[in-house]
């Protein structure tokens, strides 16, 4: 595989760990160090599209939140960047208001970009997630259809919002901190969408407080508004019933030796509990 990216070169390699769903490694050549990302199989049935990941990394770059993009590869869709050298900043780190700040500016540096040649709409990804995993015999477990339901009424409150381009896999992992910058990598579930989904999608994950949630919507949008965090609230069940439907498809995709059954179970368990919060039925209207 580094041969077909460097024919002829010589190079130390190295793989980085972290990911469930592709192959990365760290290369290292006489002229700098980079990263090439493979895709895992079958990708394409969980919405990625390597062309479109490209593209969002090209203009993550341009927005200055991304490595570098050196190759793109075709037909395999190898990824080649730049190798950031930082570390990933435990989630703790990530909720306090200076470090809120941060990801909030690059978020938006994103957000405000030009058009990118995808799409993601969180309630449809997960309708596409059901059919694929019956395809490949897996049933929707009982959870799916409450968490249904739940979704019905919140893309009815929510409307169709702007689409921006949004990162739509703001894990923990997904950042890197190299002293200077907050760079965001892993674009491959980027596309045009709704904004308060990316932020809820870093609030869930990080597990953010109301406090937190406040200072974060303050520095995004240099206020904070009522309906920004209804909006955050709302969005948050809809990032916890994507990654639970993203366990369920990959059941039957998946070749890799990890629990997508406890992994769909722990994400449809919190998003009940989130349905279930006083603050959250206000969003949604009772």
């Amino acid at each position: 595989m580094v041969e077909r990216v460097w024919p002829g070169r010589e190079a130390r390699v190295e793989t980085l760990g972290g990911g469930i769903t592709n192959h990365n490694f760290k290369v290292s050549l006489d002229d700098g160090v980079y990263v090439l990302r493979i895709g895992g199989k079958d990708t394409g049935l969980l919405g990625i599209d390597r062309q479109a990941e490209h593209a969002a990394s090209l203009a993550a770059q341009a927005a200055g939140v991304a490595p570098e993009v050196v190759a793109f590869l075709e037909p395999e869709g190898y990824l080649v960047t730049r190798f950031v050298e930082g570390r990933i900043p435990p989630p703790g780190e990530l909720r306090e208001p200076a470090q809120l700040a941060r990801v909030a500016s690059a978020v938006r540096a994103f957000h405000d970009g030009p058009p990118i040649p995808s799409r993601f709409d969180s309630f449809r990804v997960v309708e596409a997630y059901l059919a694929t995993a019956a395809t490949h015999g897996v049933a929707a477990p009982p959870a799916y259809g409450r968490a249904r339901d739940v979704a019905g009424r919140i893309e009815a409150v929510r409307g169709g919002p702007q689409p921006r381009p949004c990162h739509n896999d703001l894990l923990n992992a997904n950042f890197i901190d190299d002293g200077e910058r907050l760079w965001i990598v892993d674009w491959e579930y980027a596309g045009m969408g709704d904004p308060a989904f990316d932020l809820a999608n870093f609030s869930i994950n990080h597990e953010l407080d109301d406090e937190a949630n406040r200072a974060l919507l303050t520095a995004y949008f240099g206020e904070l508004r009522a309906e920004d965090e209804r909006a955050l609230r709302l969005m948050r069940f809809m990032s916890d019933f994507r990654e639970a439907m993203w366990g369920v498809v990959q059941q039957g995709l998946s070749e890799l030796d990890f629990d997508f059954v406890a992994y769909a179970d722990e994400h449809f368990e919190r998003l009940e509990r989130t349905a279930a919060e006083p603050s959250f039925r206000a969003a949604l209207g009772g």
